[in-house]
């Protein structure tokens, strides 16, 4: 540290400023002058999107080929922490291989509404599961010496204006819900860097907030590492600096940097501010070199070995939904119609800035096809989800004389995707329609999903087995194989809930309704929070999940019969056998919910704080304990500010799902608080039946809500994106330009995913933002002379055409 001083002590300020940002797109500044090396950061989360040539931050360009291991909505459905690490341990070998010193992950946000177009990206609805899963995937990573980056922190939950929304949502959801997950895995994992996120959080962009950046990830958690802002998102650098925003990212070619000095100079910014951000930025590039010196130069890269690991990720984590009549596992001497073009183009990953290049990738028909297996392939509808009435015939004529037909459906490319939310929660009519058809002219259906998130399923009565792989990187395809021939035995849970339908959402009133001021109205009631609070029946629980044999609980008993809180050594372990009475190897997860018995309360009805995945042959009984601290009964409360528990009696549940708790014990609580505080409490938030209302929402919020306008012409700014300015003929032409070239570089196809992730980011971007993240591509004074010509200003209007003439 005093080596990290005494370099400061000689930077000039003009030089602190500069290294506050980044050199390049990936890279961080190198000062030679004051022997500063760089460090260099790639995205992840599920493998490395390495670029060594030309960069970007949409995963549209080239990067180095790296292991694709299952997305985050697959991974945490596999319950198995040890997983987790593992793949975080390959991942930093890769890294290592390819000189990365920080990887960009994992994601923890929460998955509040399943139509975010990356909650493909994020572990699970629940904050302890998703805590679990990146504490461990980050302990993986660190353990070789390469950097992580929690992000987006916070209360990032939507892909639509992501840049300009504001997360509208009271402290105690804030804390129990949307920042748990980050405080676990950075109290215990202790993460090199956190990502802060685009939004606004209550009115405050994420970068500016010195409430969330330092009062409480440094102060309250100990946060002693590097923020880094995700690309682009720097709003004010000034009180950037205030809040402990360390370094801006990417290169923005000194937007900010004469505006930062003169505040210094003129007393608005202490330079203190500054060094405190440099300080934290050496201390990472020189962790990151003696890694490197460490390593040398021939770090390993076994990509048979990581394949393998993908592939075991991937059984362990798809998750087996229905199997009616045990029509699976499949027999080799089965006659199978294969339908579905995905069967064959398998969806395997999200669009976006995590698109790994995998370094291997075999498709779901070729896997099941290697097994000698009787089969024939049916595409059935166009990759892109369009109907094809021709191959619709051939598929429905071979399925006539199949004995089983196995269904490949779900979410293509485009229909989910960094940048753009989901419009609805319904695959394409073509799926649906397909599986209707087959199902009119063969019982035995089973269907095998794919998908980052819930859909809808009106099929679901009239198919015998679904098989959800989620996203299951590029080992799925034989990972699908091997679990439908039973030569592995699925053991996934879910780690969210799946809704009969959209509606059923606690979210589904406000979520895209209006992406700029985005009311959180449902506080802590997302996902099996709300569903079983408010009685609404569900497709699928949270936890849950077959398997091809079956397992039994037995003998819950706690090691206390009374919890005292003021007792320090109040740790509470619970005990339960759990027992495989099949006649397969499996695994079964043994999950833990704590219930507060106190009636009409502002609490879910049972919340998860413990679980273990058992391994078990046939017969063989196993006895877990699970180990339950303070914290597992605590509410955040917002009058004293501090972690409370209401005294009173909980019962401790042990099951197999939300919905499937076969054990209960009570135990006595002497908490710490006798009530929870609230006056005038609106009555929807202990009995939450419909939607709450604004005025509701408003008296927990603690603020009045003001209905947001859009600016109108004349009042545009360079926070405006090209979206809000669309009406302006002049931007009506700037808009068919840009799309017009991107549409040709796609070949003219619309449908292409890439092309819709990239036009949603160009229209939906703040402009100013675009010269961030351009690295001197998009010049200032262009956006500026678009600003002023959709404010009507003449003299902009010529201006841009002349830049716009000299384009051309």
């Amino acid at each position: 540290m005093n080596k990290i001083k005494d370099i400061i002590s000689k930077m000039t300020l003009e030089d602190k400023i500069k290294l506050c940002s980044g050199a390049s797109f990936w890279e961080s500044e190198k000062m030679e002058q004051y022997g500063i090396p760089s460090f260099f950061m790639s995205d992840g989360p599920h493998g490395l999107r390495t670029q060594k040539g030309e960069a970007d931050h949409l995963g549209i360009n080239n990067s180095e080929k790296s292991t694709c291991f299952p997305t985050a909505s697959a991974s945490a459905a596999s319950w198995n922490p040890k997983l987790l690490k593992e793949m975080g341990e390959a991942i930093g070998e890769e890294a290592l291989y390819y000189e990365v010193d920080v990887v960009l992950g994992p994601g923890v946000c929460m998955k509040r509404n399943p139509l975010c177009g990356r909650n493909f990206e994020y572990f699970s609805e629940d904050p302890y599961l998703s805590g679990v899963m990146a504490k461990n995937w980050i302990d993986g990573v660190q353990s070789k010496g390469v950097g992580t980056s929690l992000k987006h922190f916070a209360a990032n939950n939507q892909e639509q204006d992501r840049m300009m929304g504001d997360s509208m949502v009271d402290e105690r959801a804030l804390r129990e819900i949307y920042l748990s997950a980050f405080e676990m895995a950075v109290k215990e994992s202790k993460p090199d860097t956190v990502m802060c996120s685009y939004n606004k959080i209550n009115g405050i962009f994420s970068s500016d907030n010195k409430k969330l950046l330092t009062d409480i990830l440094r102060k309250e958690w100990g946060f002693d590492g590097l923020v880094v802002t995700d690309w682009g998102a720097m709003n004010d650098r000034i009180a950037g600096f205030k809040a402990g925003c360390d370094l801006e990212m990417p290169n923005s070619c000194g937007f900010f940097d004469e505006e930062v000095k003169q505040a210094v100079e003129d007393g608005r910014l202490l330079e203190q501010d500054v060094d405190a951000c440099a300080e934290r930025i050496l201390k990472l590039v020189f962790k990151a070199q003696e890694t490197r010196k460490q390593t040398g130069s021939n770090k390993p890269m076994d990509v048979e070995a990581h394949h393998e690991l993908a592939k075991k990720i991937a059984e362990e984590s798809a998750v087996l939904l229905k199997n009616e009549d045990r029509i699976l596992p499949l027999a080799k001497e089965n006659k199978i119609a294969l339908c579905g073009a995905m069967a064959e183009t398998i969806r395997y990953q999200g669009a976006g800035s995590s698109h790994i290049n995998p370094t291997k990738l075999s498709s779901m028909k070729q896997s099941m096809e290697r097994t000698g297996a009787d089969i024939s392939y049916y595409p059935a509808y166009e990759l892109n989800g369009k109907r094809n009435e021709e191959k619709l015939k051939k598929a429905v004529e071979g399925a006539k004389e199949a004995d089983i037909v196995v269904v490949a459906a779900g979410l293509p490319d485009a229909y989910e995707s960094e940048g753009y939310d989901r419009m609805h929660m319904q695959m394409p009519e073509s799926h649906n329609e397909l599986i209707m058809e087959l199902a009119k002219v063969n019982s035995n259906i089973v269907v095998v999903l794919m998908g980052g998130s819930p859909v809808e399923m009106p099929w679901i009565h009239q198919v015998k087995a679904i098989l959800n792989l989620y996203l299951g990187g590029q080992a799925a395809g034989e990972a699908a194989a091997d679990l439908l021939y039973g030569i592995a035995n699925p053991s996934g849970k879910l780690a969210e809930t799946y809704p009969v339908s959209y509606a059923d959402c606690s979210s589904s009133e406000t979520f895209g309704v209006n992406p700029r001021q985005v009311e959180y109205a449902e506080s802590i009631y997302v996902g099996y929070r709300y569903y079983e609070k408010a009685g609404i029946p569900v497709q699928f629980p949270f936890g849950y999940g077959l398997s091809y044999t079956t397992f039994a609980l037995s003998e819950l008993t706690l090691s206390k019969e009374r919890l005292d809180c003021a007792d320090q050594e109040g740790t509470l372990e619970v005990h339960c056998k759990v027992k495989n009475t099949g006649t397969l190897a499996g695994a079964e997860v043994v999950q833990i919910y704590v219930a507060d018995q106190t009636p009409e309360i502002f609490k879910a009805k049972k919340e998860l704080k413990g679980f273990c995945k058992v391994f078990l042959k046939p017969g063989e009984e196993r006895e877990i304990v699970i180990s339950l601290d303070k914290r597992a009964f605590a509410h955040y409360d917002v009058h004293t500010r501090e972690w409370e528990v209401l005294s009173g009696t909980y019962q401790i549940l042990a099951g197999t799902s939300s919905a499937d708790i076969p054990l209960s014990a009570e135990l006595p609580v002497q908490g710490t608080v006798s009530d929870m505080g609230y006056q005038d409490l609106p009555v929807w938030y202990r009995k939450p039946v419909g939607k709450p209302s604004v005025a509701d929402f408003e008296k927990i919020y603690g603020r009045e809500i003001k209905p947001f306008e859009l600016e109108k012409p004349g009042c545009f700014t360079l926070l405006n994106t090209f979206n809000d300015m669309k009406e302006n003929p002049i931007v009506q032409q700037i808009i068919r330009g840009m799309t017009g070239g991107m549409l040709a570089a796609y070949n003219g196809d619309e449908t292409n995913p890439e092309y819709l992730f990239t036009v949603s980011i160009v229209m939906n971007t703040p402009l100013v933002r675009l010269v961030q993240q351009g690295g001197g591509a998009t010049p200032v004074s262009l956006m500026r002379a678009a600003v002023g010509a959709a404010n009507g200003d003449e003299m902009a209007i010529a201006q841009l055409a002349a830049m716009m003439s000299k384009q051309v």
